[in-house]
């Protein structure tokens, strides 16, 4: 089997405004590409470009993606590992744009094999509940989002904070009064807090059963990681100070938190991801699957990654219902509640409809 074309699509999303520590977006900056080849397999890749974080915008991973179908025309996609070296090898980083690409040569893979993707990684089905999401606002707002969603039956709660500690820890106690005791909270800083303000909003939120915080500090900042884990009364999570298993690595041997959020824009793909998951199973280390603003092609090869890795026990699969205002997506996961369901369709089984992607910028290779 050889990648006969690969096709490229600005494939942006309109949504509702989503604020978090470092900045607001008001579009899903997302990129689409679907891997042609001689036998007649399509396979589908997607990747959510979230500048602020990942330093990759919708525009810098579409002129990438140029060069990456290029060097991978005539080529065997089944051949995964050689196939992203060969990114790897033409440039550093750029993980959000290689991802998209991780993604179709999984897909064909599985495909090939007539099996669905959480198949094919060797998992199983089991049961995977979502939180869902409280961009930035005033603690008034957020707390009425809080007390909505509860109201549909929302179990866990990720809240984003990282502004001023005293603003944050408002935020958080007007939430819990407004929800209860039984909800779980989640909180997310987005590197927005420094060492001192982190030491201050966590230990203020000590009291308000927060299950644990996301990336406290700038991943500069990860050498002071391990004091902050000591004198903090909440398990720590890194997220953007790991994109690859060498971050991992790092960071456990320093022991530097407590938990891992696993995102395909950070690492590249389901190959990396892979790695990443090892390592932390290895050392006693529980892993979040994540994402930024992913449509449900994405979201639904995340879920087939998820069912596939014991060492999974966090979803924070919520990334259509952040305010996207389309779902273009045919096929893939469905939400039923906040509970994510798969069929046995083969590969990641969803597709972009047709129409859609008519109006997208967009390119052949």
């Amino acid at each position: 089997m050889i990648i006969t074309k690969t096709e490229i699509y600005k494939y942006s999303i309109p949504m509702l405004p989503f604020t978090i520590a470092t900045g607001t977006m008001h579009y899903a900056q997302n990129l689409l590409v679907r891997v042609h080849t001689d036998s007649g397999i399509v396979g589908i890749g997607e990747c959510s470009a979230f500048p602020m974080i990942a330093a990759e915008t919708q525009a810098t991973c579409y002129e990438m993606a140029k060069d990456f179908a290029q060097i991978w025309k005539g080529k065997d996609p089944l051949n995964i590992e050689q196939r992203m070296e060969e990114l790897d090898l033409f440039t550093a980083g750029n993980y959000t744009a290689k991802s998209a690409f991780d993604l179709a040569l999984y897909d064909i893979a599985a495909k090939n094999a007539d099996q669905p993707l959480y198949q094919f990684l060797g998992g199983k089905k089991k049961t995977i509940e979502s939180d869902l999401t409280i961009g930035i606002g005033s603690p008034e707002q957020m707390a009425a989002t809080a007390k909505e969603f509860v109201a549909k039956g929302v179990k866990m709660i990720k809240v984003k904070l990282g502004k001023k500690p005293v603003e944050d820890i408002d935020r958080i106690k007007s939430i819990r009064e407004a929800i209860g005791p039984k909800t779980i909270l989640r909180i997310d800083a987005n590197q927005g807090w420094s060492f001192d303000d982190a030491v201050l909003a966590l230990n203020g939120l000590g009291g308000f059963g927060i299950q644990f915080c996301e990336q406290p500090m700038r991943k500069w900042n990860d050498e002071r990681l391990p004091e902050l884990m000591a004198l903090s009364p909440i398990p720590i999570m890194a997220d953007e100070s790991v994109f690859t298993h060498h971050d991992a690595e790092r960071l456990i041997r320093n022991k530097a938190c407590a938990y891992i959020n696993i995102k395909f824009a950070k690492s590249g793909g389901i190959l990396e991801a892979i790695k990443i998951n090892q390592v932390a199973a290895d050392n006693g280390i529980v892993c979040m699957m994540g994402g930024m603003l992913e449509s449900r092609v994405a979201l639904t090869a995340k879920v087939h990654f998820a069912m596939a890795c014991d060492n999974i026990h966090f979803y924070d699969l919520d990334t259509c219902l952040l305010g996207h205002q389309k779902d273009p997506v045919i096929g893939g996961v469905k939400y039923q509640g906040m509970e994510l369901l798969l069929d046995d369709s083969p590969g990641i089984g969803a597709d972009v409809d047709p129409e859609y992607l008519k109006n997208l910028e967009q390119t052949c290779i």
